[in-house]
Parts: structure tokens; C-alpha cells; sequence
């Protein structure tokens, strides 16, 4: 089994239903299940996946976004004293924004095979503690 980080943003998709993206993303997530791979993230994406409803004032967005992150489905990772030391050694190493780094900092420590994103930034970091970066367009399985 696998251990399988996605940055916030392909949980945007999905629970936004986004027409480019959703669709890849949903078949991403079947393959993962299929193969027995397990689907982390930050703690951080909770945050990040609720501003969007909240801003609307959108109830029903934000109990099904609770809902969805409360089902099992993802392990929220926490950020800990050596995820911020983590985060730090990133910022002061590559160009990279805060909100990424956290992302790419809690999945180093988790020490993850895959990270998800669809930023294309990051594809080409090497980040100690995670296995490979790969696109929605990229092979993951």
C-alpha cells in the first residue's frame, strides 16, 4: 500500500465539481482505492477546502466539505513542531509559496510515495521524504 498526499486543490475540484478537473481527479481517486492506496493530507487543506463555501456563506457547503473530510475517506496529518522546522528548511531552500510549503513539508514528514498537484512548480522539486511529485497529467499507476 501507498501512501498518497493531494494538495488542496484536487479536493477543490471534487467537492466543487469542476468541469476541467473534477473528472480526472474522481478517476485518480478510483484508481488509488482499487490499488489499496492510502489518501493523506494537511490539516491545512481542511482550511484551505472551507474558504471557499465560507465566503460564500454557504452552510451546506461547509457541513458537506466537515463531512467529507470527517467520513475516512482522507487522513488529515497534523502540523508539528518538526513539520514547522521541515516547512522552514523549504522556504529557505526553494522559491516556493508558504501554503506550498506547508503541503510539501507535512508530506515529507509523513514521508509519502506520491504528491498530487496540479501545480506545475512543484513537479520538478526534489523534496527528501517524498518519493515523487507528479500532475494530474502524469502516470500514477
Amino acid at each position: 500500500m501507498s501512501t498518497i498526499y493531494w494538495d488542496s486543490m484536487l479536493f477543490i475540484y471534487v467537492l466543487e465539481g469542476n468541469p476541467q478537473f473534477a473528472p480526472t481527479v474522481a478517476k485518480i481517486q478510483r484508481q488509488m482505492y482499487a490499488h489499496g492506496h492510502k489518501l493523506v493530507t494537511s490539516v491545512f487543506t481542511l482550511g484551505e477546502v472551507l474558504t471557499g463555501p465560507r465566503k460564500l456563506g454557504a452552510q451546506n457547503g461547509i457541513d458537506a466539505v466537515k463531512a467529507y473530510f470527517e467520513s475516512g475517506t482522507v487522513e488529515l496529518l497534523p502540523f508539528t513542531g518538526e513539520t514547522a522546522d521541515r516547512y522552514s528548511v523549504l522556504r529557505s531552500s526553494f522559491n516556493i509559496a508558504q501554503a506550498d510549503a506547508i503541503h510539501l513539508a507535512t508530506a515529507a514528514i509523513a514521508g509519502v510515495d506520491a504528491f498530487v498537484t496540479n501545480d506545475r512548480s512543484l513537479h520538478r522539486l526534489r523534496i527528501p521524504g517524498i518519493a515523487f511529485i507528479v500532475g494530474l497529467d502524469g502516470k500514477l499507476f
